[in-house]
């Protein structure tokens, strides 16, 4: 045996030795993952024949998009000549595919763990064809969010800008499809639906929320409202806004409650603000300024701010001070 097939044998029973202490220390690892699994059962979800894809939610998500604002959406020119084929084809994808996964969703309630599947389908058949029923409505108010959105934004300079480019036109494009499915008693979906949005665009706007028309959401990003929120019409939200609920110690002992506040119609809440409280209500017309914490009821037609923080000054070394008595300041 001449040496370098002697260095390759060596290198092999190297290897072999190798892949026999990795394969031991994998099936202890799998082991105790097995064993993982069996404690703790919360997070492990086996021998479920049906499973919610995704995947085919946010699919079914951008074909909805693309019913409700036909031709900026789809990847090609949408002829109008053609346009009432196209949109059946894309009403038929929802029913079928949104129909299937509704049917898985209602599926996974306690209640209906042992339903037939016959009559899961029969139910998400019924949900599906009331949500699409809903789908001319949900253009009508669309079409005043978009409104809202130019006439509140003097750096829009056209519809197509705001419905192409706006994150806060998507958060709430999502956030009322999700509503009417929330509406109808669908679990799961709606939150997954929303939370997609979320991702995409910082704006945190749960399906139960109750939002009016006119509805304007300015830059948006750190934006969250809770799930008991109410907001009237024509109002008006910056980013980094909270409405939320004072404290959530309780956990479940608070679902149902009314925890968000209620904001009036004419609102307008500046950035970096919360309000907070299921009890909190903020009458018509009001103005909040930004950075404000604000956990009380405020009346109708008032103002709200925080005390401005006091500046301080001083002169820098041109000026003749010390050093030491200047900051350097980084933005």
């Amino acid at each position: 045996m001449n040496d370098e097939v002697k260095e390759m044998a060596d290198e092999l029973d190297k290897f072999m030795k190798n892949k026999e202490t990795t394969s031991e220390k994998t099936e202890a690892l799998v082991e105790e993952m097995l064993k993982s699994y069996r404690e703790y059962p919360v997070s492990t979800r086996l021998n479920v024949t049906n499973i919610l894809n995704r995947e085919t939610l946010i699919d079914v998500l951008q074909k909805v998009r693309e019913i409700l604002f036909p031709g900026y959406y789809d990847n090609s020119r949408v002829r109008a000549e053609y346009v009432k084929y196209t949109v059946g084809e894309k009403i038929e994808f929802v029913q079928y595919h949104l129909t299937k996964q509704v049917a898985i969703a209602l599926g996974s309630q306690e209640i209906c763990e042992e339903c037939e599947r016959s009559v899961l389908l029969q139910r998400a058949e019924k949900i599906v064809d009331d949500f699409l029923d809903q789908l001319p409505k949900l253009r009508e108010i669309l079409a005043t969010d978009i409104q809202a959105f130019y006439e509140g934004d003097p750096a829009a300079y056209s519809f197509d800008e705001i419905i192409l480019s706006y994150p806060g036109l998507m958060a709430i494009t999502v956030y009322r499809i999700a509503h009417e499915l929330w509406n109808l008693k669908v679990p799961l979906i709606p939150r997954i639906m929303t939370e997609y949005a979320h991702g995409k665009t910082g704006i945190d706007i749960h399906p139960g929320a109750t939002i009016g028309k006119y509805f304007f959401i300015d830059h948006g990003t750190g934006i969250v409202i809770g799930e008991t929120t109410e907001i009237g019409d024509h109002v008006k939200i910056y980013q980094g806004v909270t409405l939320g609920g004072l404290s959530t110690r309780k956990g479940q002992a608070l679902k149902g409650v009314k925890r968000h506040p209620t904001i009036g119609n004419n609102v307008t809440i500046y950035s970096g603000t919360s309000v907070l409280g299921g009890n909190t209500v903020i009458g018509d017309n009001v103005t909040i300024g930004g950075n404000t914490f604000v956990v009380r009821s405020v009346p109708a037609d008032m103002k709200v701010s925080a005390r401005a923080p006091e500046l301080e000054y001083s002169h820098g070394p041109s000026q003749g001070a010390d050093k030491d008595t200047y900051w350097d300041f980084v933005i």
